[in-house]
């Protein structure tokens, strides 16, 4: 039996989720709407403020030439920011989550997969798959509704500006900001609020298909097509991680793969590599 939340085990110093001498382990209950509205509303604007900051000369030299934002944002300043964002935003999770002493039982990073590393292999290179049809078969689905197709063009214009810039996409947005935080941030810590939230936890398909709406929409730069698509993404996702009981290494490890793939195809169709 693992007794590392015992505090007499020294193993208990190291975990941030063991209880206070005299003090049962923290259990999770429900989540009224107060508390998931402020939990909610407080990630998003540290992601606002985190993301914004790294951005701001891009803001003062385009306000000064009367010129877009965008066209002033540097490739360094793009990939800062969304790290930045997402750093802000995890930052504010695991205060919450601290607080009631459940880090480790919401990210769950710390502990082997359940089923072991190859069953947890096999399930991120099928979800990899899965997600790469999504793209590929959506794609002209949403064209055929009358949608634009996804356009992450700009965002791939800044990854494949330089060898340095592609290197600190992949590394930086691909596997640490997109792969490991947007899987803590909307497989760990919003599903499991919405898990507990009074109203809507008891129903697990509300669970999958609100975190799903909320991670399509900050990709509306992609457009509607791209929105949907990715939302579609996040209901697979979603459903990995019920797969294995919450541990997140499957979603991480699909996540850094889709996004390292699309993100090299790009570079290599720049270079001539590859062509489409």
């Amino acid at each position: 039996m693992d007794d590392r939340h015992d505090p007499r085990h020294p193993a208990a110093v190291f975990d941030e989720d063991a209880p206070a001498p005299g003090k049962a382990p923290a259990r999770p209950g429900t989540l009224g709407w107060f508390w998931f509205l402020a939990q909610v509303i407080t990630v998003v604007l540290a992601y606002l403020v985190g993301s914004t900051l790294p951005t701001i000369p891009a803001i003062i030299d385009a306000m000064q030439n009367g010129t877009s934002p965008e066209d002033a944002l540097t490739s360094a300043a793009a990939a800062l920011s969304t790290m930045a964002g997402m750093a802000a935003a995890l930052l504010v999770c695991w205060l919450w989550l601290r607080g009631e002493g459940r880090v480790g039982q919401v990210f769950g990073l710390g502990t082997p997969p359940p089923g072991g590393w190859r069953r947890t292999l096999v399930w991120a290179a099928g979800a990899t798959v899965a997600i790469i049809a999504i793209f590929t078969v959506g794609a002209p689905l949403v064209e055929a509704i009358g949608l634009p197709t996804p356009d992450a063009s700009f965002v791939l214009d800044l990854v494949t500006e330089s060898p340095a810039m592609f290197a600190l996409w992949i590394v930086g947005v691909a596997w640490l900001a997109a792969g490991l935080g947007e899987e803590l941030l909307y497989r760990g810590f919003l599903m499991d609020r919405l898990q507990r939230l009074s109203g809507i936890g008891g129903s697990t398909a509300a669970v999958l298909i609100i975190q799903a709406v909320l991670f399509g929409l900050p990709h509306l730069y992609q457009g509607w097509g791209g929105t949907i698509l990715t939302g579609s993404i996040g209901l697979l996702l979603g459903w990995v991680r019920l797969r294995f009981g919450g541990n997140l290494w499957a979603c991480v490890l699909a996540h850094a793969a889709v996004d390292t793939i699309m993100m090299a195809l790009a570079y290599g169709e720049k270079l001539g590599w590859v062509t489409f």
